[in-house]
């Protein structure tokens, strides 16, 4: 879990070719026939930031084994080529599941150099049941109004009503969606993929995926190897974990990204005032927590919101300046209103959350087998708070409505693959939403695929967030195919930004602008 990356590699380079393939393994899916493509119209819905945006929708089959059955419509965006020379259209996902790639396309359009940019349609979509697809899941509006039951445990009581959330949130799905449901997963999301490559006209695609969208890009280079063109994968998913093995990985790794928060709050004393011992610190982060389990800050912030508030500071590091503010306010001046602030900027579920939730369930639920039995769930994750308690609970219950899923679950696809080009993959050492072995599982699986590995780095998405070390590896491989050979476990090693200055610093809102964007895409949970 906390393995770090050690060597430094002397890289030489290859460029992406032709190789000899080796036969599919027995539990990659079968790919159903191609239906007839369809035309896709373009229209203009540019925004201020992304003005050249423009957006179509695309009908697939509800089931891509009846391609004459239901329909339901994928809403799609696109800033175009400019350049003479065109490389083809680069699909974009940001995670989730259940994240919303339209406006990625904008954002990635734009962050890239301008000349690699111009060579490609870079594509967004909303993935089947995301956002402006229809139709939208949204199980059970209101699931994450404060406030909600304390997440750990600690009596019967409190876990017979974190149960009952999660049993009737499974209910409410199955009972709104019970058509859509068998549906919803992640082998069906790649089938769209490939319906947008035909509607699109393109014989192969290039393909961009953050968090999530890395297995997403996977299980489509494992169905379709001969459509692939490039693949770049950010922040990879351990595919041979999914799901729940996954997820109690994670604990054990945002709770080390908890403690570098401590650890940064104890080196700047001079503004929070908290002491400059890390271990003391977190103690006083269970004693606010302790607290406001008591009594919720202004009716919203109670411990399970508290966690909430500061997960996402797992996921990026830029939040740490607004974190600890709020922290600090807490504990110093007995002012909540700092922490309320960061509840609702950092944590509070609006209709977008809802329908993002829908689909992460719906999609993790059906994807692979969860336990049924509520024993094994409570004797592992105990068994994890023991030693990572920070998200340990909230993570269960989060996670929890796959004990109850009115769907039976899939076998999870082996990406196995040696059909594959160079592909290109970034990670860092202590990410938490994705630990490191991930990447390093995913290199070993892809065969020739090359990984560039953050070091230090504790960022979830690092490409297109500042480090131009890693940007210089992406832009490469997108303008000519030029990946890293090393003779290590990484291909190439950049090293990590330096982490945040406090609020008082002028820096830090320069610093961290393009990082919170690319994160604010993103989102949290995957």
């Amino acid at each position: 879990m906390r393995k770090r990356a050690a060597v430094l590699c002397a890289a030489a380079v290859v460029m992406a070719g032709t190789f000899t393939a080796v036969p599919a393994d027995a539990s990659s899916p079968t790919v159903p026939p191609t239906a007839r493509a369809a035309k896709l119209s373009w229209k203009k819905c540019g925004t201020t930031d992304y003005p050249t945006l423009q957006c179509a929708s695309l009908k697939v089959p509800l089931d891509h084994a009846e391609p004459g059955g239901k329909q339901i419509t994928l809403a799609l965006s696109r800033v175009p080529h400019t350049a003479k020379k065109y490389q083809g259209p680069l699909l974009v996902n940001p995670g989730g599941p259940g994240g919303s790639g339209l406006t990625l396309a904008g954002f990635v359009a734009s962050s890239l150099p301008e000349a690699v940019a111009a060579q490609y349609d870079v594509i967004g979509f909303d993935p089947r049941g995301v956002g402006a697809s229809k139709p939208a899941l949204d199980c059970r509006p209101g699931h994450f109004d404060p406030v909600r039951p304390d997440s750990l445990p600690s009596t019967p009581a409190i876990e017979r009503a974190n149960l009952s959330r999660a049993k009737s949130f499974a209910a409410a799905c199955g009972k709104k969606y019970a058509s859509v449901l068998p549906y919803i997963n992640t082998v069906s999301a790649v089938r769209d993929m490939d319906a947008i490559r035909a509607a699109l006209g393109a014989k192969k695609i290039n393909y961009f995926g953050y968090s999530y969208g890395t297995y997403l890009g996977a299980v489509y280079g494992k169905l379709y190897p001969e459509r692939v063109r490039r693949l770049v994968l950010d922040s990879i998913v351990d595919p041979t974990g999914v799901w729940y093995d996954d997820n109690l990985a994670q604990d054990y790794a945002f709770n080390d990204r908890h403690r570098a928060l401590m650890s940064w709050i104890a080196r700047h004393d001079a503004t929070y005032r908290l002491g400059t011992d890390p271990e003391r610190i977190e103690a006083e982060w269970y004693a606010m927590r302790a607290a406001l389990a008591k009594k919720p800050a202004e009716g919203k912030v109670g411990a399970s919101e508290l966690e909430d508030t500061f997960i996402p500071g797992g996921y990026y590091n830029g939040y740490w300046p607004y974190l600890a503010e709020a922290f600090a306010a807490y504990v110093n001046d007995k002012n909540a209103d700092p922490l309320v602030e960061a509840y609702e900027d950092f944590a509070a579920v609006d209709p977008s959350g809802d329908n993002g939730y829908s689909v992460y369930t719906s999609v993790q639920c059906r994807d692979a087998s969860w336990p049924r039995d509520w024993d094994q769930w409570r004797e592992d994750n105990w068994a994890v708070y023991e030693k990572a308690p920070f998200m340990a609970w909230n993570n269960a219950w989060y996670n929890a409505p796959c004990a109850f899923w009115p769907v039976t679950s899939l076998k999870p696809v082996n990406v196995a693959n040696g059909k594959l080009p160079p592909a290109l993959l970034f990670q860092a050492t202590g990410d938490a939403a994705t630990p490191y072995e991930g990447g390093v599982t995913a290199h070993r699986l892809l065969a020739r695929s090359s990984l560039v590995v953050e070091e230090g780095g504790g960022n979830h998405g690092i490409t297109l967030s500042g480090n131009t070390c890693l940007d210089r590896h992406l832009a490469r491989y997108l303008s000519d195919g030029t990946v890293p050979r090393g003779h290590g476990e990484a291909d190439a090693v950049c090293q990590a930004l330096p982490d945040p200055e406090p609020l008082s610093a002028a820096k830090t809102a320069s610093a961290t602008a393009h990082g919170s964007t690319l994160h604010g895409l993103l989102g949290f949970r995957g």
